[in-house]
């Protein structure tokens, strides 16, 4: 993933054991990784029973917010594939409560259809 494409909020796939440290005492006991992407250094992971935020904030990251949203509470999503001359997928997911989806754009590549049955597991079970 460039530098550019981080800026711009495109996100690229990362390998969940690479976020094992990172989330230690956030995921309950036999909650697992499914999926997760980043930008820049911010983090969006789904597990077998929520979606996790992952916010690293300040210039030296040691502050992070973490907000879980547990998959009864989303109440429709969206995965918008890259197209031809529109080379960036759109996910995005709404929350009961809320009016506006939270919205990210990820890098052509991505794997749209695996974030599609996560997130179909999730809220379908």
């Amino acid at each position: 993933m460039g530098l550019l494409d981080g800026i711009l909020g495109h996100g690229s796939t990362v390998d969940p054991k690479e976020l094992e440290k990172r989330l230690n005492g956030v995921l309950i006991d036999g909650e697992q990784v499914q999926l997760a992407f980043k930008l820049i250094r911010d983090f969006f992971v789904f597990t077998q029973y929520r979606i996790i935020m992952v916010d690293i904030q300040g210039m030296t990251g040691s502050k992070v917010d973490y907000v879980s949203i547990p998959f009864k509470a989303v109440t429709r999503f969206s995965v918008e594939t890259a197209g031809t001359f529109d080379l960036d997928a759109e996910l995005k997911i709404w929350v009961s409560g809320t009016d506006q989806p939270i919205q990210k754009t990820l890098k052509k590549g991505t794997d749209v259809r695996a974030i599609q049955r996560a997130l179909a597991s999730g809220v379908l079970r």
